[in-house]
């Protein structure tokens, strides 16, 4: 968007002097000085890196949303005009979908020409037999303010407005980073729009419901808009779902939980419409799935979907040519905050206005709201041809607006302030009797490549939207909705079955790591020695066939421990597609999946050390020439894993209330380690010389109680002498080593009761099996003559518990998070002994 010189000044009156609501604000800002501010200016966007909107998902990089120091201010006065305007037209373009969805007198009068309606992919069939009042809950605009002073529509969003979180967080993100510009000065608050907002959607719960059951029903986290998605749910205490969690039954929807289905009575739609229900209708964007029998619930009146699925297509730029007659004609009255000079090209007369003069218009998609409009006047004379041609051969797909210079802000730009275009994106939302602003907004700085309408951007410079607070009466909240006396629960059946299983993935994720983390610097320190013994020479080679099994190197380079190429191949782990990185980059996935389960604490927390880890990954020199200081470096970075598990026990063990989540998340770490426990034993075992010379399985034991950290409390009660009884009791089946395998199995046991498995249940009977066989090896192995002998033995039953454990998990899954039931199988094994299990189908 090029700077137009008889564009609008927001802060400058013309005459030399600052229009009186910006004074006091720019005293600030100068006082501050230039150097300052753009200091101030480069806090924000770290702010943003590391708080806002970055994303942590493998693939994307992070979004670069940036507040402007800068706010933009408005006079209360002209808040409350563009206020009144835009719920005139929320009011007209709600009554204008009740019609194309209803009675369709539009359509027969001649007002809305049906290609505009009939060929537009925001019109759904379907929903023309969905209940058509209050089409819209949720309703935004894009305004300029022309060269003349006068603030106009750009266009409508009437689908699934975004941008509310955003505004929240720069609002948030200013106040802290640019405190000084806030004293003294009263703002309107915006909680109180979403109080309204809330109330509202318990409101329109079909029945009178009290206390419904709301969710947000997003795309998921591949969305752009992910991050909104999460801050919305939490602003309005409702459920974020995918349209996985949801499942129709018998003309109702019902959440998977796992404690069972439970109904939904409200579902606040951030999902493209047009893919909502596969069972009605085909389109979309792909990114997410629908639910089978949505619409049906939503038709016999047991469930309200907000905004509506269709309203989009009162979004199409085409429409804004015949809102005045639409409002004439449904009794509205005429606009008092009118759209930017719209045709439709395929009106009579109307292309020929736009080939008369076309450096005056904005070229549009006539039924697309998302699609950038194309500047006519900035196109090169050839480009533009083309572009004029493509118009007239199929003048009815497109729509031209007056291309009118937007009003300009200052921003902060590397020399100081400089100004920018804005475009004001106003929010409002249904308060019952009619519509409520909220006190403030988003506004874009444009850059000379934005484009001045279309989908919001993920990568965008805006402005905190301020109203002055003119006195204590401003500002009212909703009227209370009664709601009777709610029960106490205290169950974890409620959590969603997808939340349950992110947790327990999350838990397994990190023990991975961990895991990882400790079997390689065991080994770099042996690498980073001058010369290795014969004794450590051996360790080497079992810790290589460690690192085997656990997936982390090939074969190939296991057989290379002790030569030149092993400490290449240990730094190979560093490759992107290696394991480490992998793990890594999993383990920011699953913090984003649950970012709206965690406390702020514990995802700030969590996603900076994340960050933090992955950048120490990448810094280690891993080039074509040797450095040796790399694998200190590596070793360096796989301590900082080390420290990040600790930190995601410690906030688990304090943030998070003991259920639900929590247990899911310890469940999956517990089993993790126990299935890592029973691996490396029994590789480490695996000597079979060691029979007849036991000396030949002290390394292996020295490894077992290192990799498990326990050689401090080895020595503290048998001194040093080393013997395999001790050993496998200490990692086997100490129940008060945090390390060992009864410890974890005995932890799984807890989980699984609190989680409601009582005794007997399959589950819980296929923990207490593996425990009383790992005590039975460590009890056969203290009693045997030669324990050496009877050590070399166990890896086969080692390997068997290993194959249990992996079976357990099918069955936590199967039982908690897929819902199905539990697979019989002819032989032993877990799924032979399992009783089915009951509870609800997904």
């Amino acid at each position: 968007m090029m700077l137009d010189p008889t564009a609008l000044d927001e802060m400058a009156d013309g005459r030399g002097g600052l229009r009186p609501h910006w004074q006091e604000l720019l005293g600030t800002l100068v006082g501050l000085g230039s150097e300052q501010l753009i200091e101030r200016a480069t806090m924000l966007d770290q702010f943003f890196a590391e708080e806002g909107v970055t994303a942590l998902l493998p693939g994307t990089g992070p979004a670069a949303w940036r507040c402007d120091p800068v706010p933009l201010p408005i006079r209360p006065a002209e808040f409350a005009a563009l206020e009144a305007g835009l719920a005139q037209r929320a009011t007209l373009l709600d009554a204008t979908l009740a019609d194309l969805y209803g009675p369709q007198t539009l359509l027969e009068h001649g007002i809305i020409p049906p290609a505009l309606v009939y060929p537009n992919h925001g019109f759904l069939r379907p929903c023309r037999s969905l209940p058509v009042a209050g089409q819209m809950q949720l309703y935004a605009a894009d305004l300029i303010r022309g060269p003349d002073g006068e603030w106009r529509v750009l266009a409508d969003r009437t689908n699934a407005p975004h941008g509310m979180a955003y505004a929240l967080e720069n609002r948030r993100a200013l106040s802290k980073t640019i405190p000084e510009i806030f004293r003294a000065r009263q703002l309107r608050r915006m909680r109180p729009f979403f109080d309204t907002w809330q109330a509202d959607l318990q409101r329109i719960a079909p029945g009178g419901t009290g206390n419904p059951s709301l969710v947000l029903l997003s795309p998921g986290p591949r969305s752009a808009f992910w991050f909104e998605h999460v801050v919305l749910a939490r602003e309005l205490s409702c459920t974020l779902v995918e349209g996985g969690d949801l499942t129709a039954r018998d003309g109702q929807v019902f959440l998977k939980t796992l404690g069972g289905l439970r109904k939904v009575d409200v579902v606040l739609r951030r999902h493209d419409g047009r893919s909502i229900d596969p069972l009605e209708l085909d389109g979309g964007d792909g990114l997410a799935t629908g639910i089978p029998g949505l619409l049906d619930a939503a038709r016999q009146g047991a469930l309200v979907i907000a905004n509506a699925p269709g309203s989009d297509i009162a979004e199409s730029p085409a429409l804004a040519a015949f809102l005045p007659e639409i409002a004439a004609h449904l009794g509205v009255g005429p606009l008092t905050l009118p759209s930017v000079p719209t045709l439709w090209l395929g009106s009579p007369g109307a292309l020929a206005q736009v080939m008369e003069n076309p450096a005056q218009w904005l070229l549009r998609p006539a039924l697309d709201g998302v699609a950038p409009p194309v500047p006519l006047a900035e196109l090169a004379p050839a480009l533009r041809e083309v572009t004029l041609a493509r118009a007239a051969a199929n003048p009815c797909e497109y729509a031209a607006s007056l291309a009118i210079a937007p009003s300009v802000a200052p921003c902060i730009g590397p020399g100081g302030f400089e100004p920018r275009p804005i475009v004001l994106r106003l929010f409002l939302v249904r308060d019952g009797e009619g519509w409520q602003a909220l006190q403030g907004g988003l506004a874009r700085a444009l850059a000379p490549a934005d484009a001045l309408a279309g989908r919001l951007p993920r990568q965008a410079v805006a402005k905190d939207v301020w109203i002055a607070s003119e006195d204590s009466g401003d500002i009212q909240g909703p009227s209370a909705f009664a709601v009777a006396a709610l029960p106490i629960r205290r169950a974890t059946g409620e959590l969603p079955s997808r939340a349950a299983d992110n947790f327990f993935w999350f838990g397994r994720y990190l023990e991975r790591l961990e895991g990882a983390a400790r079997l390689l610097r065991t080994t770099i320190m042996r690498l980073e020695r001058a010369s290795l013994s014969p004794r450590e020479m051996a360790e080497l080679r079992t810790l290589a066939a460690c690192l085997k099994a656990s997936h982390l190197i090939d074969e190939d380079a296991a057989r290379g421990a002790g030569t030149p190429a092993f400490p290449r191949a240990i730094l190979g782990m560093l490759r992107p597609e290696a394991r480490i990185p992998t793990l890594a980059a999993q383990l920011g996935r699953m913090v984003e999946l649950l970012r709206d389960r965690l406390t702020g604490e514990m995802y700030g927390a969590a996603s900076h050390a994340i960050r933090d880890l992955q950048a120490a990954l990448r810094a280690v020199p891993v080039g074509r020439g040797e450095n040796p200081r790399a694998l200190a470096q590596f070793s360096e970075a796989l301590g900082d894993v080390l420290v990040f598990a600790a930190m995601v026990s410690g906030l688990a063990a304090e943030n998070m209330v003991q259920g639900g989540g929590r247990l899911f998340l310890d469940l999956g770490r517990r089993l993790e380690r126990a299935r890592s426990i029973t691996s490396e034993l029994a590789t480490l075992l695996d000597e079979p010389q060691a029979a007849a010379q036991p000396a030949r399985l002290e390394p292996s034991l020295r490894l077992a109680l290192e990799l498990r950290d326990s050689v401090i409390t080895y020595r503290s009660r048998y001194v040093t002498v080393l013997q395999a009884a001790p050993v496998l009791d200490l990692v086997l089946a100490e129940e008060g080593n945090p390390r060992g395998l009864a410890f974890q199995l005995l932890a799984m046991r807890d989980s699984l009761a609190r989680l409601g498995d009582t005794e007997g249940s399959p589950l819980l009977a296929a923990v207490a099996a593996i425990l009383a066989e790992a005590r039975a090896m460590s009890a056969g192995t203290a009693a045997a003559a030669r324990q050496s002998e009877a050590a070399t033995r166990l890896p086969p039953r080692l390997d068997a518990l290993h194959e249990s454990l992996g079976e357990l998990s099918d069955a936590v899954s199967r039982r908690w998070f897929a819902l199905l039931p539990e697979a019989r199988a002819v032989g032993g094994g877990l799924a032979a002994d399992a009783a089915a299990v009951e509870g609800a189908a997904a």
